[in-house]
């Protein structure tokens, strides 16, 4: 009895021990084919949205080639893409509801681009506060895999209960689906188990611009009730340069050989931003280009830490 309780807590708070058993489909490798895992049966009814539904996949394009359908993105690590189709497996073989509609089937039948929603769940201790990460793709299509479910795993490893959001990719109706989002997640706190508190956006590309717009706009903006604004935004390599007076404590990152979105940039509006009398930091990675996500074994290993730190930092006990 002691054995298994400790193997249903090492499932349940952000261990992902592969583990064949259960849906009866064994672990994935970098050689398991993306629309396999897409019609995963432990997956259902979600399992295309792991992926880009706005990119077309080849029936024989692998994990490790992952990258092929990922535009305007670098450093994309097969191991890591291999480690969270795993990961996902084992918590939904356990019995770990993963994924949550954010929409009604009114909603999504009302219009049917709602089907392409959600939030995936990547669960930390109970009662912790929550992040939302937002992954992009030049507002054409949701990268995920990439830019924000590595980035929800490594921080419910730390304990943080982190959401990735798929949304519908226009600039006006994804942040619709953010706002709706962070709605739902305020109002099934008691379900999901989290603490409403200081959360905080995470976004790159596209996805940065969603956390910046919602931080600093709220969710009322966006068809919602008015819920609270994040302790903090977390923004990895877009050229957002607006600032109105109204952001919320911003973290940046970005590497100087970023053919999309300037460096100089990030750091002017984060100079506005600390002019205005909000906290605000930027970390400035010589030689990398666009789209590194977590930057692992790159100049920006460890970014993810410092932005945490600086998420921390910014709550309000």
């Amino acid at each position: 009895m002691k054995f298994l309780i400790l193997i249903l807590v090492a499932v349940i708070f952000g261990g992902c021990q592969n583990d064949a058993a259960g849906s009866g489909e064994t672990e994935v490798n970098a050689n398991t084919k993306v629309v396999d895992v897409m019609n995963f049966s432990v997956f259902d009814g979600y399992g295309r949205l792991i992926f880009p539904v706005n990119r077309h996949t080849d029936e024989n394009l692998t994990l490790g080639h992952v990258d092929e359908i990922l535009i305007w993105y670098s450093c994309v690590n097969p191991q890591k893409t291999v480690e969270i189709v795993n990961c996902m497996k084992t918590r939904a073989d356990a019995g770990q509801k993963i994924f949550y509609d954010i929409y009604s089937e009114d909603e999504k039948r009302r219009d049917p681009g709602k089907r392409d929603t959600g939030i995936f769940f990547f669960r930390g201790k109970p009662n912790e506060k929550f992040a939302i990460c937002n992954a992009g793709g030049g507002f054409s299509y949701v990268g995920a895999i990439h830019d924000s479910f590595p980035h929800a795993l490594e921080l419910s490893k730390r304990g943080y209960n982190a959401f990735a959001l798929i949304y519908r990719p226009n600039a006006r109706t994804a942040c619709e689906d953010l706002a709706r989002a962070i709605a739902f997640i305020h109002e099934h706190a008691d379900e999901l188990q989290v603490d409403v508190k200081n959360y905080s956006l995470w976004g790159g590309s596209a996805g940065a611009r969603m956390a910046a717009w919602l931080g600093s706009f709220g969710t009322e903006t966006f068809g919602e009730k008015t819920f609270p604004r994040p302790a903090a935004v977390i923004m990895q390599y877009t050229g957002l340069d607006e600032v109105y007076g109204n952001e919320p404590p911003t973290y940046n990152c970005v590497g100087t050989h970023d053919g999309i979105a300037s460096w100089r940039t990030m750091e002017n509006r984060i100079k506005k931003i600390r002019t205005n009398g909000t906290n605000a930091e930027i970390e400035i990675f010589d030689g990398l280009g666009h789209g590194f996500g977590l930057g692992e074994g790159t100049v920006a290993q460890g970014w993810l830490d410092n932005a945490i730190k600086f998420w921390l930092e910014n709550s309000k006990p």
